[in-house]
This record gives structure tokens, sequence and C-alpha cells, in this order.
């Protein structure tokens, strides 16, 4: 598939989800049409007990689609099958100008990789995934070879993604 991508990876609380909150506001922002896929390592719901899509789910249905005037989400049970792939979820997405992906670690996108001082774990990713191109953090970092970037510079980021996509040359 022929998709721009670029993700955002890093260790629990290192400031992923708030630094592709930023990205997708300013890209957005510039006039691009930005779709995100984030991982989760972990059983997650996105519906209430009770309500009707639910409901579906509980009775065994696969798939469930809840459709309104407004938006519309489609969710799918793997009822045993595996985790599908990166992959697979990028070739179900609508057309864009560019995906964030958030997290998923071992995968081969160029990405981001975020570190706080304060996370629990900030063993650099980079050193083992030559597919992180760049690091932002809200701490000074001595002798890295890559790109660094302030965390909250949400602006110089997107300018570094749009060169490395091919959104702007």
């Amino acid at each position: 598939m022929n998709r721009r991508v670029f993700g955002i990876t890093g260790w629990k609380n290192s400031g992923k989800t708030t630094l592709t909150e930023r990205l997708v506001s300013e890209l957005v922002r510039r006039g691009w049409k930005v779709s995100t896929v984030k991982h989760a390592h972990h059983d997650f719901d996105i519906d209430k007990p009770g309500a009707d899509s639910f409901r579906h789910r509980q009775a065994g249905a696969s798939e469930v689609a809840i459709v309104s005037g407004v938006r519309w989400a489609l969710m799918h049970e793997l009822r045993g099958e595996d985790e599908p792939t990166l992959e697979t979820v990028l070739s179900r997405l609508a057309a864009c100008d560019l995906v964030l992906v958030e997290g998923y670690k071992r995968e081969a996108h160029s990405k981001i990789e975020t570190r706080r001082l304060d996370a629990k774990d900030r063993t650099p990713l980079s050193a083992e995934d030559p597919n992180i191109v760049a690091v932002a953090a809200d701490f000074a970092i001595e002798g890295e070879l890559l790109p660094v970037f302030d965390l909250d510079d949400a602006k110089s980021i997107a300018d570094f993604i749009e060169r490395t996509t091919g959104l702007v040359a």
C-alpha cells in the first residue's frame, strides 16, 4: 500500500498521546486530512453496556457498525482470531494525506520516539530500531545522533513529518 504513514512511539507515559493529539491539530490546521491508528496493549471497549450496539456484540455479532448523520464507527470482535496487522488496519482506512500511528513499536514505518524525564522506563528505543528517525523529549539529550525536538514543539515536529513523508518538498 502506498500510504503516507508516520509513527509516534515510546514507553508508557512518555507523551505519545499528547504529542499525537497536538500533531493532528497542527497538521489539520495546515490543511491536511489526517487519520490515526492507536495500538492498545490491553482489552478496551468503546461501547457501553446496555447500548444496542453492545447488545449486538454480546449476542455474538462479528462486526457492528453504528451510523448516524454525524459519525459512524465499526467495531470488529476478534473472537479468537489473531490481532490484525497494521497493514490490514491501514488498508481499511479511507483515503487521507497522512496516517499517524501511535504505538506499534516493532513495525517498519518511520517514527519519532517520545521521551519524558519522569517516565518509568527511559531506555532509548532508537538504539534498537532503525525506523526511529527523530526523538522528542522534555529534557536535554546529549550525544543523540538523530534530530531531537522539544516534546512540546508540535510545529517543528509537524514540519519534520511533512518533509520526511513527502507531504512537502
